[in-house]
């Protein structure tokens, strides 16, 4: 007996469209579980991939909290009539990079962006303007000391004054370039004033449209639990004989 090419290719199709009816129930099955079993870590991936389409970003500005990118090269064009102390340079280098938040520039909830990012962006919040601020020193030989809150990131140097988010007690991460030193402790913090700078970070200038995904997934996800209880479901390998 032969077979033609366009029997061979229908016998093909027909073998695979009836795998995957006899797969459906197993994979529709397997699906409802995850989704009952683990519905904690369902919404978690939700609300990541929600704010965060690539993980990679988040992952990457992590890693930049603790080995900011320093470049003093990329800021030779901020340097054009630039004060003479770092106060003067601080406040011009602010100037020059006006404050917006990452969900504004960036399309993400929270970013480490490079400096040459920030420069090309011309904007950005307190993470771009403190690695701008940091390679100028660095260009010009200014000692300085890069610090970290919880919520904020800035520039340390002789003279600085103190704010309620800029001071030894704030931080929780300290890197001195000069000597290498790094400094891990505990803050003291203000945490109503540190929640409502988050929430202005994070949720109020979130766009609509991310805001609707998030929720709506969520409350999609949470429904589907309550939906489907865990004891409707039988033994998958009864459901269907291959």
């Amino acid at each position: 007996m032969t077979y033609s090419p366009q029997s061979t290719g229908q016998s093909i199709r027909s073998y695979v469209r009836d795998r995957a009816v006899r797969m459906s129930p197993l994979v529709r099955e397997a699906a409802r579980r995850v989704l009952v079993e683990r519905t904690v870590l369902v919404v978690a991936l939700w609300i990541l991939l929600v704010l965060y389409p690539n993980p990679f970003n988040l992952g990457v500005s992590v890693y930049r909290v603790f080995v900011p990118t320093i470049d003093p090269e990329a800021v030779d064009p901020l340097l054009i009539d630039l004060p003479d102390d770092a106060e003067g340079i601080e406040r011009e280098i602010l100037l020059r990079i006006p404050y917006r938040y990452d969900w504004e520039v960036h399309g993400m909830p929270w970013y480490f962006p490079t400096v040459e990012r920030v420069i090309e962006k011309g904007t950005g919040d307190c993470k771009a303007r403190a690695i701008v601020l940091a390679s100028v020193y660095e260009r010009l030989g200014i000692p300085y000391r890069f610090n970290s809150s919880f919520v904020h990131v800035w520039v340390e140097y002789q003279g600085k004054a103190e704010t309620v988010f800029e001071n030894p007690g704030a931080r929780f991460y300290q890197q001195d370039p000069e000597t290498g030193r790094r400094l891990f402790q505990l803050p003291d913090v203000d945490w109503a004033l540190w929640f409502d700078s988050t929430k202005k970070g994070l949720w109020d200038v979130m766009p609509v449209f991310r805001k609707v995904l998030l929720v709506g997934g969520i409350a999609l996800i949470l429904a589907a639990r309550v939906l489907l209880p865990r004891n409707t479901f039988a033994p998958i390998d009864k459901v269907t004989t291959i």
